[in-house]
């Protein structure tokens, strides 16, 4: 590693760390010739991998979309800012560990909807209706129905209330 400041080949690291739930590694080091300090972080190399949309094109995997996605569908929401920076490193992880260089963008919305389910209804509920692409209220309320049942609620559709 060459020095910022001299340009001289020759350092020797002063201190480790890890970092960002240990895909990364921070090294402090010093420059053995002007002794100046520079920090270097290494990770490993991210593989190329490739989203399969529904229309059968392909794009390079942007976790920032995954992120946006997830952020919009809580906004306005009591969910802290770290929970959901979680949730998105925990998808994230997940798609990498799928092990395969081409992932269909289903396969994501699941993982995304997976995560949601159990992280707020109301989220849950509105990234189901941009993903799942609602036609009408039928499918909303069918989408809705497992929560209520999760939480003892039951919609009467005569009256308009939930019991």
């Amino acid at each position: 590693m060459k020095c910022p400041y001299c340009q001289t080949d020759n350092d020797k690291v002063i201190d480790s760390r890890s970092g960002e739930d240990g895909f990364v590694i921070r090294r402090r080091r010093m420059c053995v010739n002007c002794e100046k300090r520079f920090t270097t972080y290494e990770r490993v190399a991210e593989l190329e991998i490739r989203v399969v949309k529904k229309d059968g094109s392909r794009e390079p995997f942007r976790p920032e979309k995954i992120r946006r996605g997830l952020e919009r569908a809580c906004w306005k929401r009591p969910i802290a800012t770290d929970r959901v920076e979680q949730v998105v490193t925990e998808i994230i992880q997940g798609v990498y560990m799928y092990g395969k260089s081409e992932l269909a963008s289903e396969v994501i919305g699941e993982m995304v909807m997976e995560k949601l389910v159990e992280l707020d209804d109301v989220a849950y509920i509105r990234f189901a209706s941009v993903y799942r692409q609602f036609r009408d209220i039928h499918d909303f309320f069918e989408e809705v129905r497992p929560i209520l049942d999760k939480n003892n609620l039951h919609f009467d559709g005569d009256s308009g209330s939930l019991g």
